[in-house]
């Protein structure tokens, strides 16, 4: 039985006209691929909700998306992905090679992915536990500046611990002069000490006086001398702490590291199995544990960050993320294109391309690929796939890759109707991005609406003149219009700077007028 999670319960809110509405806050056009990607989304929980017999033999549907670069076709992905809180990645097809030549496997995306739903995971649950953990490292962090104080240190400490005997050795006397004879006195040598009470580190336990406040703490201090319970020194400590009076003292703290290996790529999926064990090794000989000196504040993030990990079940999580990679993973290939080729051409790095196209079939067929968090079942897990097709076309790819991507969508090539459109209606509009750059420098610039138009008809000029790259292009030319604003801010500021028309002619003309020169930096 399937359990309800966060990420299906944001999909059963958003019905396919939201998900587009939702979509439509950030892409501008594009309405085939947003309705054909929130209807795949649609259907993914659909899937879930009717009876499991049926439910296993439901493919998603996989959708090829056909359009020029920089016209939203991995946006669209990345922002569905994030509508439904799924697991996600984006790769790059080029990457990949056929099996047997030097480079990364088809199915390290699988493992990519799994390692994606994971940090998804993890990071809701310690989203559950963050007061506990925050409890803990307190108390910790007590320990540390007052040792022997604690409760575990009380429960450990034995009464009555008598003094420490140990052997010597054996010793013998000769109460005669040199060479003398008589009886000789046999006896044993043992030592006596005060025992000294050690914590698991092996590091003595002390006072804790050396570590107290030197003005906030001396009534503690005091009372220490005096013999006063150690509660109270421990609760006016602790006080001290909620008052952020102790954050800059130094503490020693033992921390535990992972071992950091180089990265090697190998055939096959044994990758995995050797990073664990070498891990595992490494931990067995203690190698991953060091002694750190750091403030108080410093310590108080590496203990949070040490008792929210042993408060997650790590066996949850990863059951947990891959149920929801099964389920509701989402995997974007991009620049597919690249490794689409004519049969009729022979030699050269085309026959790896096609190798990889045979290689990325079984796993959007339905494989099971092996990671270090358990055997991952591909069945179910969407891919998109994209691709601009200008040299290749999407008969190209092997038909049996075709087939697996029966949901088709050509994306629209951009103009200035949707440049000015992107410039001024999406929640993170360039405007705005600049607006807010510009505004920590103490530097106000405002767009005049004919300014905004004219950068959108630059656009689509240049565009039009030059490579096609749809909406990058007024990254381009916004960068160009307000390099020299961007770099005189600091020495400008206060001021406020209208941005008009005049002032975006002035700026670009000349590299609109000289194509060399446009070419180069447009």
């Amino acid at each position: 039985m399937i359990r309800e999670k966060k990420s299906e319960q944001n999909l059963d809110r958003l019905t396919p006209r939201e998900i587009v509405f939702e979509l439509d806050k950030y892409i501008v056009g594009q309405k085939k691929a947003k309705r054909a990607v929130a209807v795949a989304l649609r259907n993914r929980i659909r899937r879930l909700k009717i009876d499991p017999e049926l439910r296993e033999d439901i493919a998603p549907k996989n959708i090829l998306m056909i359009g020029p670069t920089g016209v939203g076709k991995t946006e669209i992905a990345r922002r569905l992905a994030k509508l439904a809180g799924s697991p996600f990645i984006k790769v790059e097809a080029t990457k990949y090679t056929e099996v047997g030549y030097v480079g990364r496997d088809v199915e390290s995306m699988i493992r990519d992915l799994m390692a994606a739903g994971v940090q998804m995971v993890k990071q809701e649950m310690q989203e559950s536990v963050t007061v506990e953990a925050k409890r803990r490292a307190e108390e910790a962090l007590l320990d540390l500046l007052l040792p022997g104080t604690g409760k575990k240190a009380k429960a450990d400490s034995k009464p009555g611990a008598a003094p420490v005997v140990r052997p010597m050795g054996v010793y013998s006397i000769n109460p005669g002069n040199e060479g003398g004879s008589g009886p000789a006195l046999m006896g044993a040598a043992i030592q006596v000490g005060i025992p000294v009470r050690r914590d698991k580190a092996g590091e003595k336990k002390g006072t804790g006086d050396n570590v107290l406040p030197e003005a906030e703490a001396e009534g503690a201090v005091n009372d220490r001398k005096r013999g006063k319970n150690d509660n109270s020194l421990r609760e006016k400590f602790k006080a001290l702490l909620e008052d952020g009076k102790l954050e800059g003292r130094m503490v020693e703290i033992t921390v535990n590291q992972t071992p950091q290996f180089p990265s090697i790529e190998m055939m096959g999926g044994g990758l995995e199995e050797l990073e664990s064990s070498l891990s595992g090794i490494a931990g067995f000989f203690g190698g991953n544990k060091k002694k750190k000196l750091v403030s108080v504040s410093r310590a108080r993030e590496i203990l949070i960050a040490e008792e929210t990990e042993k408060l997650i079940d790590r066996d949850r999580v990863s059951d947990e993320a891959r149920q929801r990679v099964e389920e509701t993973g989402i995997v974007f290939i991009d620049e597919i294109d690249k490794i689409a080729v004519k049969g009729e051409r022979g030699g050269g790095p085309d026959v790896s391309r096609e190798g990889v196209q045979r290689d990325i079939l079984p796993i959007v067929e339905g494989a099971t690929v092996t990671t270090k968090w358990g055997p991952v079942n591909t069945d179910h897990i969407l891919f998109i796939a994209a691709g601009a097709f200008n040299v290749s076309k999407p008969s190209d790819l092997i038909p049996e890759l075709q087939g697996r991507f029966p949901l088709r969508v050509e994306l629209e090539s951009l103009g200035k109707d949707e440049f000015l459109r992107i410039l001024t209606e999406p929640k993170n509009a360039l405007t705005k991005q600049y607006i807010g750059l510009l505004a920590t420098e103490g530097v106000d610039i405002e767009f005049d609406s004919e300014a905004i138009e004219y950068l959108a008809t630059l656009a689509a000029e240049v565009n039009s003149k030059l490579e096609n790259i749809g909406a990058r292009r007024l990254h381009t030319i916004m960068e160009a219009l307000l390099e020299n604003l961007s770099f005189e801010a600091p020495d400008i500021s206060p001021a406020a700077i209208p941005i008009t028309k005049a002032y975006v002619n002035e700026r670009l003309a000349d590299l609109v007028t000289d194509q060399d020169l446009g070419r180069y930096i447009l």
